[in-house]
């Protein structure tokens, strides 16, 4: 398979980060990976929920969902239910959000991370949990601001990105096209100092290798370097 714009198999899509983006949320951040669009707003809450109450810690969790135009046939909306393939998503991005921040800084407040794809062309949830660490980031610096909390809590980056094996090749940042013909398919979330936070992996129609397994993994830390690179930039912080 060739790739849209002879893109080479470990290079990324285009990668477009526009913080405040939307002027309530106190953190507002809309990412482009190539085609594919997600809106990542990071709400202040007063309250944790009333399991982790009197534990002293604050809660960061996540909702995602695909709007009804974000693909070519209308999504119906989340209304009654959430799907499975939904709740695993946002259940993804909150895991991976939380596991760079320090919840003992946070007081007993909660940081929501709304994730709404408003266009789909793969990697949505990889794009949200990128675009939504950039968003809590930008929470967290509202917090210290507004004195609800004392100082930064969030002390790593955290990325993700697919990589997949299509007609043989591992190919880093799959599209849609490219994710509907992979045999093999994987996303993986890094943090910053190169600790893997999930890997979820499958053969689709296929079994791989261990050295096509290492490849992929190689591809995707790589990305997601690269990825962090932009959220700093993004963020306007030193590399």
């Amino acid at each position: 398979m060739t790739r849209h714009n002879g893109r080479a198999p470990r290079k990324l899509r285009p990668i477009k980060i526009t913080r405040h983006y939307t002027r309530n949320p106190a953190g507002s951040v809309l990412i482009q990976t190539g085609e594919t669009r997600v809106l990542c707003t990071a709400c202040f809450e007063e309250g944790v929920p009333k399991w982790r109450e009197k534990s002293g810690l604050g809660w960061v969790t996540a909702e995602y969902d695909m709007l009804p135009g974000s693909t070519s046939t209308r999504k119906r909306r989340n209304r009654e239910r959430i799907d499975g393939r939904t709740q695993e998503i946002q259940r993804l991005i909150g895991r991976c959000l939380r596991s760079v921040i320090d919840m003992s800084l946070l007081g007993q407040n909660t940081i929501m991370i709304d994730c709404d794809v408003l266009q789909a062309d793969g990697g949505t949830r990889t794009a949200s949990i990128t675009g939504g660490f950039v968003a809590l980031y930008d929470a967290v610096r509202f917090g210290i601001k507004n004195k609800l909390i004392a100082k930064n809590a969030i002390f790593d980056h955290v990325a993700a990105v697919s990589v997949g094996l299509v007609d043989e090749k591992v190919l880093l940042d799959l599209n849609y096209e490219e994710d509907v013909a992979a045999a093999v398919d994987f996303n993986i979330a890094m943090t910053g100092r190169g600790r893997f936070i999930e890997i979820q992996g499958t053969g689709e129609e296929a079994t791989f290798t261990r050295d096509e397994l290492d490849k992929m993994l190689k591809f995707g830390a790589a990305g997601i370097r690269e990825l962090i690179g932009a959220q700093k930039s993004a963020l306007r912080i030193r590399k």
